[in-house]
């Protein structure tokens, strides 16, 4: 069998990663039900996908302010935890090792979820964009800013949210601040214009999200907690890459490096910024050599193009996100270099095993 850096062991904190293939977290909207818990289908869906080097949980909220898709799991109730305890024990059972990635999706909400109450926000400025709700797509509404004190609690709801996971089972918490959420809501000018301590310079702006880190890191070593973010996210999610975007993320990047992180997750371009003022083309070749801890990669990657990252010294772990929906035996279809399963977009969203569960493995199982 020919080498691949790919399917190399890598050790992540205290955890032998069996090869360097991330499952990415993916929305998949199969919790179904009103207390908003994983099922036994999570269950299966996550087993299936076990072989991977790491699997990331889909993103499950930290309170229920943080909800803002429909039929998406929380890790803030016991009834959450002990579902989530069955993923990770077949995980874990399976030899495979699982993060939960915790969420909150501020202004990329929609009252439906709050009881009629406005979603919440650095600012109260509309994305405008379309969300998804129980009825279908609809679009986003103004968000309420949020007080100094709601930051203060949202701090402490990843906190607890942290502490949840570790009881779950899970290996480690990934910290979502990427995409348009709550806290990269935080770090753009775009959706971020407060005046006190949590907007204008780039140290405030970007507060929160060491304050969460600062907060996790009392329940949870940090060498089992990532930090998944996206510099270069424009036009999507409501985000606008600006004068200062660079400048942030360096700053944050380069902060990071006195926590002692399992990894950050950085994602590569969703859309062409060739042209785009202020951009930066190829975001793990840049931020490389600021970062002396694990960097992941993540953004359409073949598997040729995450052996050449990993090759090239850009990255230590790939993740891969579409690849995993139709393919749950990613590693071993990479080590035969065996044709892919086309997934089915129809399905990504929805309930039910059809384009969940029931993607055929190489042996003909599933």
């Amino acid at each position: 069998m020919e080498k691949q850096a790919l399917l190399e062991p890598y050790q992540l904190g205290p955890i032998k990663l069996t090869s360097r293939v991330v499952m990415a977290p993916l929305t998949r909207t199969r919790a179904d039900n009103d207390e908003n818990v994983p099922t036994e289908l999570h269950v299966e869906y996550y087993r299936q996908r076990s072989s991977a080097g790491l699997i990331i949980s889909e993103g499950t909220q930290v309170n229920p302010q943080g909800v803002g898709v429909h039929n998406t799991p929380g890790i803030y109730t016991d009834a959450q935890v002990e579902a989530w305890k069955k993923v990770t024990d077949a995980v874990h059972v399976a030899g495979g090792h699982i993060y939960c990635q915790l969420w909150h999706e501020g202004r990329l909400s929609h009252p439906e979820f709050h009881g009629g109450d406005l979603p919440v926000a650095p600012s109260a400025i509309n994305p405008n964009v379309k969300i998804r709700i129980s009825s279908g797509s609809v679009d986003t509404v103004t968000p309420r800013a949020l007080t100094v004190g709601e930051i203060k609690q949202t701090v402490q709801d990843y906190q607890k949210a942290a502490a949840n996971a570790i009881a779950a089972g899970f290996d480690g918490v990934e910290v979502h601040a990427s995409n348009g959420y709550l806290l990269h809501q935080f770090f753009v000018g775009s959706s971020n214009q407060r005046t006190d301590e949590y907007g204008g310079s780039i140290e405030n702006r970007a507060r929160i999200l060491f304050e969460v880190l600062d907060a996790i890191g009392a329940v949870v070593d940090f060498e089992r907690v990532g930090v998944r973010m996206n510099p270069d996210s424009h036009g999507l999610f409501g985000m606008e890459i600006d004068e200062q975007t660079r400048p942030t993320f360096e700053y944050i990047v380069q902060k990071l490096n006195d926590y002692g992180l399992a990894y950050i997750h950085l994602s590569e371009p969703f859309t062409p910024v060739d042209d785009v003022p202020f951009a930066i083309k190829h975001v793990a070749k840049h931020f490389r050599p600021m970062y002396s801890g694990t960097l992941m990669t993540n953004s359409a990657y073949t598997r040729e193009r995450g052996n050449q990252a990993i090759e090239a010294g850009y990255a230590d772990l790939v993740a891969f996100g579409k690849l995993y929906i139709a393919n749950p035996d990613l590693v071993e279809r990479f080590a035969a270099k065996a044709p892919l399963n086309e997934g089915d977009p129809a399905t990504y969203y929805g309930s039910g095993p059809k384009g969940y569960t029931d993607y055929p493995f190489l042996n003909g199982s599933n």
